[in-house]
């Protein structure tokens, strides 16, 4: 509600005139902003803020009243201010947040296949020098820096927006003193800001699942070009609204079966193999296949299935070799508890799915929900 309010105050801004332009969107004029992401947190500072906007529209309805009403207007206006004092209004610390021009800029391509391949490449050249080739900033750079750089599988890059992210990448990043911490990659196009947050999205995602065996922050399924038999090309998040499995092809594997459940699509890496495994509906494309390995945190992707839920999030991952689909295949699990069903399916396949149906995704970003 926050973040959408304040999205909307700053179309309408850029609407009138109001609001200047930073990296091709409108851009937000204030250095403060109101948090969306520190409430869900701390849950006594959001009842304090949701107890003082209560009083704040009790003020307001006292002066609209005052306006009415002549005879009682001198002690409805007399409430106004002690009202607004009484009060019980949250910490400003928690509520009020640092802010930047990009704070509420979305990715104008999307999370895509292509967008990772190229900030994986950007990271390489950039970045891995002091975050290191897996995100944790163990490198002997890192060491000799006054600040130790963030833990890009850690939960900091996960809590700030997307906009934010941005914003250091091309101006860098200060601490309290002053003092540059990172730098700015200003040369940098904002399409190689935005492919380097999506590479770190994906880095993120597969080192938490070889650090602990499940995704603990919600990773979307990668736009790629679908082709299906007969029919024109097509992106795979058009397939949104409906269950999708990726099969990653394995050499000398079965033709890929359908199944009335979900979208199935086989992923390949983009090299002519003779005897190729086969499916109605294929991604061929290198840049793909490395985006799926890196989410799946590893580097023999041959054979792997992935499934993602209607709305797009990659939520079970079922490992070469397994001789079928399991509850403990669900790697991306939500907070809301799956209610009993009391016609349990009859495979796990279908189990997962009616887990992931039953548990939609709720994922706050930087404020945002997802």
């Amino acid at each position: 509600m926050l973040q959408g309010t304040q999205e909307g105050l700053l179309r309408l801004l850029a609407w009138i005139g109001l609001a200047g332009t930073s990296h091709g969107q409108p851009a937000w004029p204030w250095p403060l902003r109101l948090s969306g992401e520190n409430l869900p947190i701390d849950l006594g500072q959001a009842r304090r803020l949701a107890l003082g906007l209560g009083f704040l529209v009790t003020a307001g309805v006292a002066i609209v009243l005052a306006c009415v009403w002549r005879r009682p207007r001198r002690y409805l206006l007399a409430t106004v201010p002690l009202l607004l004092i009484v009060a019980p209004w949250p910490a400003a610390q928690v509520v009020l947040v640092p802010a930047y021009p990009t704070s509420f800029h979305r990715s104008p391509t999307g999370f895509s296949a292509s967008s990772i391949a190229l900030g994986q490449a950007l990271y390489a050249h950039h970045c891995a020098g002091c975050h290191g080739d897996d995100g944790r900033g163990q490198t002997p750079i890192a060491a000799s820096l006054s600040v130790w750089p963030p833990d890009l599988a850690g939960p900091l890059l996960w809590r700030r927006a997307d906009g934010d992210l941005l914003w250091h990448v091309r101006h860098g990043m200060k601490d309290r003193q002053g003092t540059m911490t990172m730098p700015a990659f200003s040369p940098l196009r904002d399409e190689d800001g935005w492919a380097l947050i999506d590479f770190m999205k994906a880095q993120g995602a597969g080192q938490s699942l070889r650090a602990r065996g499940v995704w603990i922050r919600p990773i979307g399924l990668p736009n790629a070009e679908v082709h299906c038999e007969g029919r024109e090309p097509r992106a795979l998040s058009s397939w949104r609204g409906q269950r999708i499995r990726i099969v990653a092809a394995s050499m000398g594997g079965a033709p890929v079966t359908e199944d009335p459940r979900m979208t199935t699509v086989l992923l390949r890496p983009g090299h002519d193999d003779t005897g190729r495994q086969q499916a109605e509906c294929v991604i061929e494309s290198r840049d793909a296949w490395k985006a799926f390995a890196l989410i799946a945190g590893t580097d023999q992707l041959a054979g792997t299935q992935l499934l993602a839920d209607r709305d797009g999030w990659l939520r079970a991952l079922g490992a070469p070799g397994s001789g079928g689909w399991s509850e403990d295949d669900l790697l991306c699990r939500s907070d809301t508890a799956a209610a009993a069903s009391s016609t349990p399916p009859a495979d796990g396949l279908g189990a997962l799915v009616v887990r992931m149906d039953a548990e939609p995704v709720r994922f706050l970003k930087g404020g945002f929900v997802h």
